[in-house]
């Protein structure tokens, strides 16, 4: 699959679908080894602080949540359906009992701008490069319904906010003239 480069204000696509239906694979760590994809269906797009930005959420007791305090960048890779089966064994596994990359069949590629790793497959990388995290906390939830549904362990997550530094991806994802 050749993914060309894709300018932030050229990058168009349903940042709902994207998300929600498409869902999205988070990597953080390294190419030396170090890393963990953790399968995603939140998050936010859009500008902050001037900036383009991604907004991830990981819940600490992911393995991924280690990987994503520990290094200072992050890639969202979308896949074509095809490989759905492979992102949801990615979402059902923990990276510290299973090699989720070479189990589900993924191949790991270098990013152009990151230290984060991507995935030859993906038909979308976005590379970011963290410039903020913060954790949620029960106390300023203004719909307490939220807590009751979403964080009935109380395992509220920690936002991490990536700003986009390159994009890649097919002809879809970019905006028509």
């Amino acid at each position: 699959m050749e993914l060309k480069k894709i300018a932030v204000e050229n990058f168009n696509t349903n940042i709902f679908n994207l998300f929600n239906q498409g869902w999205m694979l988070l990597t953080a760590g390294d190419m030396q080894g170090k890393y963990n994809p953790m399968t995603i269906s939140w998050g936010f797009m859009g500008t902050f602080w001037f900036k383009p930005l991604v907004i991830v959420g990981v819940r600490p007791q992911r393995f991924t949540c280690e990987f994503m305090e520990d290094y200072n960048s992050f890639s969202l890779c979308a896949f074509p359906e095809e490989l759905k089966s492979a992102l949801s064994f990615c979402g059902a596994n923990s990276g510290r009992q299973t090699d989720k990359v070479k189990d589900s069949g993924l191949t790991v590629i270098e990013c152009d701008k990151i230290e984060a790793p991507a995935y030859e497959e993906a038909e979308l990388i976005i590379e970011c490069r963290k410039v903020y995290a913060d954790q949620l906390d029960g106390k300023s939830f203004l719909e307490k319904a939220i807590i009751n549904e979403c964080y009935k362990e109380r395992d509220f997550h920690k936002l991490f906010f990536g700003e986009i530094v390159n994009i890649r991806g097919l002809d879809k994802y970019c905006q028509k003239s």
